[in-house]
């Protein structure tokens, strides 16, 4: 053990990402890395003449023509029918967690019911019950107050009266991803599904008629590019007709936007070409399907050597049909302080980063190891490799 280990000022300790290793993986649960070849792509932006998107006017031909390129890029990777509205969003999920009741609700008195499997719904539900009436359909375990499963969407627990149903498809605290969108009883399908896809947007096929779709936002900083932009994509017969609130500031208002072609203010014109380069990346590298047959070899790299450790590591979600694909949380020893912190030293100076994020919360039970796009199969092996040795030695 090197003399370091046992020393809390130790960059790893910290949440620091600037190792010494020139071979850095980072497993940061966003932002994250973009996959090399987009980086590099974005790179060769600045070798060509004439203005990049970070100098040009939002509305000049050409970058009308580059917005136009890439909603077409998304529309084709994930097969986003027409009926659909691909709108570039300011404010992150936080700024969607306003948007939504205030699109969709008129009034306060409106309902909206809202699955509570984890942090972010939770989020989610708190801020919208500013706006509106929420109402909760929460998974949490009566005892402990953790999230470890999702909740039957029944006819006795969606009230028929909800403007819209919401959901986080994956939870990145808590582990909890929904492969499949739940399919809502026959009697509640005239109820919109509103989907928090942050952090799994383009990892999985989405069946946007047959789930019911209404809206679908993702923050762009984990799997389709970088801070500042949010991808939200709405049913065009949810805009205009007077549906939103009287209240909904126009940045945050989907007709408005919708109406001015996603240049209502200036869009972040550089983020938007980027997230343009991620989908062209994923459609040369086989569509979503290719990326959700990655996901699943990446994550199963990790669970099989959790659930082989004998309980050396384990993971908060038994039910394997839920485990996240996206991030991976599991502790050491059953939380040994002292061996976490070794494993974390040891793996941030062989490169591999973001396994512990600081936050004003603290640091949670478990450590958490994100496979976004930017994680490659290669990767997730040799972080594998890495906790497999490890348990050995240390067991």
């Amino acid at each position: 053990m090197n003399s370091h280990q046992n020393n809390l000022s130790h960059p790893a300790l910290a949440g620091s990402l600037a190792t010494n290793n020139p071979q850095v993986i980072n497993f940061s649960p966003g932002p994250t890395s973009l996959p090399k070849p987009v980086e590099s792509a974005i790179a060769a932006l600045f070798t060509m003449p004439g203005l990049t998107s970070l100098a040009t006017s939002h509305r000049a031909p050409e970058f009308v023509e580059l917005l136009a390129n890439t909603v077409a890029l998304c529309r084709k990777v994930m097969n986003i029918p027409e009926d659909f509205e691909v709108l570039f969003t300011h404010g992150g999920g936080h700024g969607q967690f306003a948007a939504v009741p205030l699109n969709l609700c008129k009034n306060p008195s409106d309902v909206a019911t809202y699955v509570i499997n984890g942090t972010w719904s939770a989020r989610g539900a708190e801020e919208a019950s500013r706006y509106c009436s929420v109402k909760t359909i929460d998974s949490a375990d009566p005892v402990t107050g953790k999230y470890q499963t999702f909740p039957e969407l029944t006819e006795e627990n969606i009230d028929p009266n909800s403007k819209y149903l919401y959901l986080c498809s994956n939870e990145t605290v808590n582990g909890i991803e929904l492969f499949r969108l739940p399919k809502l009883p026959e009697s509640r399908k005239h109820i919109p599904l509103v989907v928090d896809a942050s952090s799994d947007f383009s990892t999985k096929p989405i069946d946007w008629h047959g789930d019911n779709i209404g809206v679908l936002f993702a923050c762009a900083s984990k799997n389709i590019g970088h801070p500042g932009l949010t991808m939200t994509v709405i049913r065009k017969d949810l805009l205009g007709g007077g549906k939103a609130s009287p209240l909904c500031p126009g940045v945050f208002n989907y007709t408005t936007n919708s109406e001015a072609g996603n240049l209502w203010n200036t869009p972040a014109t550089f983020n938007i070409e980027v997230v343009g380069l991620l989908m062209a990346w994923l459609d040369k590298e086989g569509g979503v399907d290719a990326c959700e047959a990655r996901s699943i070899a990446k994550s199963s790299a990790l669970y099989t050597v959790i659930d082989a450790s004998n309980g050396f590591y384990s993971t908060p979600v038994s039910d394997k049909a839920l485990r996240s694909r996206m991030n991976v949380p599991f502790n050491v020893k059953g939380g040994d302080d002292a061996l976490t912190n070794q494993f974390l030293i040891e793996a941030w100076e062989q490169g591999m980063v973001g396994l512990r994020t600081l936050t004003p919360f603290g640091v949670g039970d478990y450590l958490r190891a994100s496979l976004y796009n930017g994680v490659t199969e290669a990767e997730a092996l040799t972080l594998a490799a890495f906790m497999k040795k490890f348990a050995a030695e240390h067991a």
